[in-house]
């Protein structure tokens, strides 16, 4: 059986009992999430913030409450992120943690961040096995935090992070592509065309420049 604890965060211990009512811990405990889903607690469905960091879970938890809006998976060995896994969620997370993992290109598919269109704002993806900018990235209209650092990504196509097709700006304030293997130089002139300030981009230094 697994044993749901409050989440002792400043937010939750802010907000008062209530609010440790719709947080959640359960790290360290190896879970493995029922077919059913995470229910065994009246209080479940109403759930806003759930930590699952590490255990050992392979993808992300299907069945998830459908209030929530707070994720956090790190230090996981999540390889993939099923599409339509967030498609329940109303009204969508705010915040998506899959740091520390194992998620390739491959495990991330065009569906995978359908739910979150209009409600995810930050989104890290840092301390993965990423070979290339996810999809779907574009489809994230709220985004203000994506972090990528600490991957193995070579290069930013076009499209992928702004798009050009449109004039409007970006509500991304922050964009951590750090110590990866990408070559600036290489880098498209408009790739981040969409971000106010590119200094808000963060690429340095790259992995094979602090070996040099």
């Amino acid at each position: 059986m697994i044993v749901f604890g409050p989440c002792l965060d400043g937010l939750a211990l802010a907000r008062g009992a209530a609010a440790r009512q719709r947080h959640r811990c359960v790290s360290h405990v190896k879970v493995q999430p029922r077919r059913s889903g995470f229910t065994g607690s009246p209080t479940m469905h109403k759930l806003e913030a759930l930590d699952l960091s590490h255990n050992k879970l392979v993808h992300v938890p299907s069945f998830l409450p459908t209030a929530l809006r707070q994720l956090t998976l790190h230090h996981n060995q999540i390889e993939r992120i099923p599409g339509y896994v967030f498609g329940h969620l109303r009204p969508g997370l705010e915040s998506l943690n899959l740091s520390h993992n194992r998620l390739t290109a491959d495990g991330i598919h065009g569906v995978s961040f359908l739910g979150l269109y209009r409600s995810l704002t930050e989104l890290l993806l840092d301390h993965n096995r990423l070979r290339s900018v996810p999809r779907g990235l574009l489809l994230l209209k709220t985004l203000q935090l994506l972090r990528l650092n600490h991957n193995l990504i070579r290069y930013i196509p076009m499209n992928s992070i702004c798009d050009t097709r449109v004039s409007e700006d970006s509500p991304l304030v922050s964009v951590h592509l750090e110590n990866n293997l990408i070559n600036r130089r290489l880098i498209p002139p408009t790739a981040f065309s969409c971000i106010k300030s590119y200094h808000s981009v963060l690429l340095r230094p790259q992995a094979y420049e602090e070996e040099e």
